[in-house]
């Protein structure tokens, strides 16, 4: 059935639902997270005169199904017709297998519908595996043109899409997928009710449209309409590098941290730098660059490697993604585990030599990697960031270079050389110097 087919005339209230996903608690409303899907739900209902309830992260849902002896008696006067649960990243399914659960048995007569990422891509998964009564694929064009519900949520940016769909069909991206169709908007300065705007578009760049809507941004923002303009997803370096008077006008449509993405090999390497040289001559600093990489994926980590050290030698930061396949129904991979995992626990592309400690050091390094972009140095430690030394210790240690500290912190870690994956831990490193 389509989402239309379940409001009928007997639906007056709705409760809408984002299951308790394992995102931090600074994260929560972050721009990567926001439920924009059950926002814009919630106000296309209203449209229609439904009264909505928006549920976020409620602790209940994150219980194994073992768990669940709780008081399930409903507590207020919503009594819902229609629940409506949001997903994400199919790894993340068992969070809304829990949130159906829940409410199946809160509300045991109220039909339950599952949308989103993980509802489009696995459709026949996600409906025997939560149990719900319905599966919503794609996006509701009928809730495309209206303002999403933000009083429901508590920030300050908007959400926007100029596009659906994307040009790309990427083997690691299943946008092709959620999205079949592409379509682009001609405008969008009837939409801006915020200051501050984050696009969603898959490729924005892409837009047939996309030089009449950075005027658009452009004229707002020398109205002072708008003063903080970023895309979530990277810009299609391809379309930059044919189009390289866009980059200028993102620039003075506000965009801040522009993103490319680097998807292959080193032998890419050139056409990178082209696309970063397009940003920095139109007015970006290097260190406010991003430059998108998936590991755990075909470049192996040796290739991954050379790649960071190609970017530590531009000056530019790492937005890393660690690759999981787009049916990947679980993900218990924990940064906290000191031992080591296996695939057992999550997945790791064997087949380009990657193991639980090359994903480790990999992300390891991009960390330590970002921290000297930031702030122009070329080592970081440990030692200094976690201030186990002394503040005068620690200045005469700052205003040396990689070279000369690397003879008094043995944990000096500089991102302009390749990092071999069976070096010593630099963790180790720090322990044996606060040991001495």
């Amino acid at each position: 059935m389509d989402f239309d087919d379940w409001i009928t005339e007997d639906v007056k209230n709705v409760l809408l639902v984002e299951p308790n996903f394992p995102i931090p608690n600074k994260s929560r409303n972050h721009s990567n997270f926001l439920p924009i899907g059950l926002l814009k739900i919630a106000a296309y209902l209203r449209e229609k005169s439904i009264n909505v309830k928006l549920i976020r992260f409620d602790e209940n849902n994150n219980l194994d199904l073992a768990q669940m002896t709780l008081d399930l008696t409903p507590q207020d006067d919503f009594i819902p017709d229609l629940i409506c649960v949001t997903s994400i990243f199919t790894y993340w399914s068992k969070y809304v297998k829990n949130a159906v659960f829940y409410y199946k048995n809160k509300y045991k007569n109220v039909p339950i519908i599952v949308g989103g990422i993980y509802a489009s891509l696995m459709p026949k998964h996600c409906k025997e595996y939560t149990k719900c009564d319905d599966v919503i694929t794609g996006y509701i064009k009928g809730a495309e043109e209206i303002i999403p519900a933000y009083d429901l949520v508590d920030v300050d940016y908007q959400i926007l899409h100029t596009s659906r769909g994307c040009i790309r069909k990427c083997g690691f991206c299943g946008t092709y997928i959620i999205e079949p169709e592409w379509v682009c908007k001609k405008t969008i300065k009837n939409e801006i009710i915020k200051k501050k705007l984050i696009f969603y578009d898959n490729n924005l760049l892409a837009n047939a449209y996309i030089e009449n809507i950075l005027k658009e941004l452009i004229e707002l923002k020398k109205e002072k309409k708008i003063t903080y303009v970023e895309s979530q997803s990277g810009f299609d370096g391809r379309i930059l590098r044919k189009k390289p008077h866009l980059a200028k006008m993102l620039k003075d449509a506000g965009f801040k941290n522009p993103k490319i993405a680097w998807d292959y090999g080193i032998i890419q390497a050139p056409k990178i730098k082209e696309q970063i040289d397009l940003l920095t001559d139109a007015g970006f600093n290097a260190k406010e660059i991003s430059v998108f990489m998936i590991y755990n994926y075909e470049p192996c980590y040796e290739e991954m490697e050379e790649k960071r050290v190609k970017c530590a030698e531009w000056g530019v930061q790492i937005t890393d993604c660690r690759y999981r396949p787009l049916n990947a129904t679980y993900d218990n991979y924990s940064s906290y585990k000191t031992k080591g995992q296996s695939s057992e626990d999550y997945y790791i592309h064997t087949k380009e030599g990657w193991t639980d400690s090359k994903i480790r050091k990999f992300r390891r390094n991009i960390r330590r990697h970002n921290i000297c972009m930031r702030h122009e140095v070329d080592y970081h430690s440990s030692i200094l960031e976690r201030k186990k030394i002394s503040q005068n210790q620690s200045q005469k240690y700052r205003n040396m270079g990689y070279d000369e500290v690397k003879k008094y912190l043995p944990d000096a870690w500089t991102p302009f050389r390749f990092h071999d994956a069976s070096e010593k831990d630099y963790f180790k490193l720090e322990k044996k110097f606060t040991e001495k």
